[in-house]
């Protein structure tokens, strides 16, 4: 074989593995995006059926539509300053608590769930340790009552065990109002989360895509 037939066969050999590495980066984004696809869409219904089941309810809560997150104020189950739950805080829970976790672990988006987070927040008055220790206490609080002995039965309230976590965040993510400014009472609160299984490949999808860009 001559120098030129060699180089031309290199060149061929060269421009094969390049389109065969596009095809496999194409396949590779592809997959990518259909998952993407896909935890949104689970993730979008799963916030349309909260909105749809709590719209017109008397329940004193907001739900993020972006997020599914579920806040309720401070003073819906706590006293000022206190981590034991009132009783129209419990009333509050036995209400809420079947409708919430029916959805989130009915046979429809069961599988989809990996964690379901309570979580306390406290406002900016006081240090950070003894708000810490309040939000904590509340968020622990709210999940000693859901299973307390006295708590009525719910379906799933067994698996429920698996999934669930109380953390508290002392005043670490505040709520503002309409001028930008902390709004003390917004910011005492309770909010319900959940985490789909997926949540964590996609973020780690979304930074690479990101410092791809850059």
């Amino acid at each position: 074989m001559s120098y030129s037939d060699l180089m031309s066969a290199l060149l061929l050999l060269f421009a094969l593995f390049l389109m065969i590495s596009l095809m496999v980066n194409q396949e590779s984004i592809e997959k990518k995006d259909q998952m993407i696809e896909e935890v949104i869409g689970v993730k979008t219904r799963i916030i349309q059926e909260l909105i749809e089941a709590f719209k017109g309810s008397n329940h004193e809560l907001e739900v993020d539509p972006q997020t599914g997150a579920i806040s309720f104020s401070g003073g819906v189950f706590f006293d000022s300053n206190s981590s034991s739950v009132s009783e129209s805080g419990r009333n509050e829970l036995e209400e809420f608590i079947p409708v919430y976790i029916g959805i989130l672990l009915s046979d429809q988006f069961r599988d989809e769930i990996s964690q379901i987070i309570i979580e306390g927040h406290t406002d900016t008055v006081g240090g950070y340790l003894f708000n810490l220790r309040l939000s904590q206490n509340r968020a622990l609080a709210v999940a000693e009552e859901i299973f307390s002995k006295d708590f009525p039965n719910f379906a799933e309230r067994e698996y429920l065990k698996q999934v669930i976590t109380a953390n508290g965040r002392s005043y670490s993510i505040p709520l503002l109002d309409n001028k930008g400014q902390i709004d003390l009472a917004k910011s005492r609160r309770v909010e319900f989360k959940f985490r789909l299984k997926d949540d964590e490949v996609i973020e780690e999808i979304q930074k690479m895509v990101k410092q791809n860009e850059h």
